[in-house]
């Protein structure tokens, strides 16, 4: 399988309201590898390793991200994988 890697960055209200749990479960529904972490400035790193379809579907989903979120941006860089196995969230 051809897998792809997408870098992705959320701004907005997204920490504090289960985006990254919710990144989680909605990447392990998908398939994807990867991982989800806050950052000090108040946005949402992640990065999603799978088939394009499954990551195109995750980029898709950090637009709305969880029911509490007001995501305003969405910055994404595609990568080449490194081969990541199954999803976390970070600290």
């Amino acid at each position: 399988m051809d897998r792809t890697r997408a870098h992705v960055f959320a701004s907005g209200t997204v920490q504090g309201v289960y985006y990254r749990a919710t990144t989680r479960d909605t990447a392990r529904e998908h398939n994807v590898s990867g991982w989800v972490k806050n950052l000090d400035d108040g946005r949402v790193e992640a990065v999603f390793e799978g088939s394009e379809e499954d990551v195109e579907a995750l980029v898709g989903w950090c637009h709305e991200g969880s029911s509490a979120a007001q995501v305003e941006e969405v910055a994404v860089e595609y990568e080449e994988p490194e081969g990541i196995d199954g999803f976390e969230v970070r600290k």
